[in-house]
């Protein structure tokens, strides 16, 4: 499920940028930096470095991405070499190709992603995207009801 849809378009966000669109990577683009976009990026070239998009990152079926990349959304049809951290939610459709670790509060595979990473799910991710600690009672921890052991005794037998 695509969070805009597109005409013959996996990402589901418009090719033609529609009206939440901000900035595109064509297909024939690369570009190698630091990314900073407010709003909405789509990539269907080549971006490499680091990106930091404020709202959704699109890689559409054609695009590369060879960085580590904070958002609050992305949506991904193409490949990733790198962290993707998004404060809201990631989805992999189903000719993602994802080598890098994931953080985020909601998680979508479709069935064809392949994703090579370690995944991290947190409900107390922060709008910045750094995880906001939980505080803990120590009088609410688990306590163990499992039985203990008998103790050993050995008795001198003659």
């Amino acid at each position: 499920m695509a969070m805009f849809k597109g005409k013959d378009d996996d990402t589901g966000i418009a090719p033609d940028g529609g009206s939440n669109m901000n900035t595109i990577i064509g297909k024939d683009t690369t570009f190698s930096g630091n990314l900073e976009v407010s709003g909405t990026l789509r990539v269907d070239g080549v971006v490499k470095g680091e990106v930091s998009v404020s709202d959704t990152v699109a890689v559409g079926p054609t695009g590369r991405v060879e960085a580590n990349v904070k958002t609050k959304n992305a949506v991904v049809s193409g490949t990733v070499k790198g962290n993707i951290h998004a404060s809201e939610r990631i989805e992999l459709q189903a000719k993602a190709n994802i080598i890098g670790d994931l953080m985020t509060k909601s998680l979508i595979i479709e069935q064809g992603a392949v994703f090579h990473g370690n995944c991290k799910m947190n409900q107390n991710l922060g709008q910045s995207g750094v995880e906001r600690p939980v505080p803990v009672k120590s009088d609410s921890l688990p306590v163990s009801t499992a039985p203990k052991a008998p103790a050993f005794t050995a008795e001198k037998t003659r």
